[in-house]
């Protein structure tokens, strides 16, 4: 990408090379890949420089847009402070009920906990539901069930039920995200704070 600067200012983007009027000249697009850096900015012709120091997974934050700056001879993009989402559930505010948006103490917008528990819940859902037919099979037919499935599928539930009380009981949103921020460890392995569900061993 890049910028137009004249006396100082940014007045013109470009996202891919193309043909442009500059005063009473006309440059073909052919400029951005074969004029040198210096020839390029001896006409403002800026290569743009991306700064994401600030940018944050887009997964617990909402980024601002990118604003750009021109100063000591670079134009550069950069993103400011970014928003963590909400951790908890937001609730209807008395004002918001009067003003007919919705009943005060209902939930208006879940938060993250809410919906990373829910999509714990689905995988272990699914992870249970292959197993399943053992549990059909000992209703129908009264086959047992060998006690390898039991435990695992007890396992299962029980490490359920601990990540859900580490996400309920996360402080903020940047506890979450290192409940989920995988780091290498001492030994070489690469785990993060919240575990993984048990793997059937057969």
């Amino acid at each position: 990408m890049y910028a137009l600067v004249t006396d100082g200012t940014i007045t013109k983007y470009f996202s891919y090379p193309k043909g442009f009027t500059l005063g009473d000249l006309q440059y073909p697009k052919d400029i951005f890949t074969k004029w040198s850096v210096e020839e390029k900015e001896a006409i403002g012709i800026y290569e743009v420089v991306f700064d994401d120091s600030n940018k944050k997974d887009e997964k617990w934050y909402i980024n601002t847009n990118q604003s750009f700056a021109f100063a000591d001879g670079v134009v550069t993009a950069s993103y400011g402070t970014a928003t963590a989402k909400a951790h908890a559930d937001t609730l209807w505010t008395a004002q918001d009920e009067t003003d007919g948006k919705g009943t005060e103490g209902e939930v208006a917008t879940r938060g993250l906990k809410y919906n990373l528990i829910q999509t714990l819940k689905q995988q272990v859902a699914g992870i249970l539901s292959d197993t399943d037919w053992y549990i059909t099979r000992n209703a129908e037919k009264s086959t047992a069930i060998p006690s390898a499935i039991s435990t695992y599928r007890n396992a299962v539930r029980t490490k359920q039920a601990s990540m859900e009380t580490a996400i309920t009981n996360a402080s903020n949103t940047p506890a979450l995200e290192t409940l989920y921020t995988y780091t290498e460890q001492s030994d070489g392995t690469v785990t993060r704070p919240l575990g993984e569900l048990p793997t059937l061993e057969i």
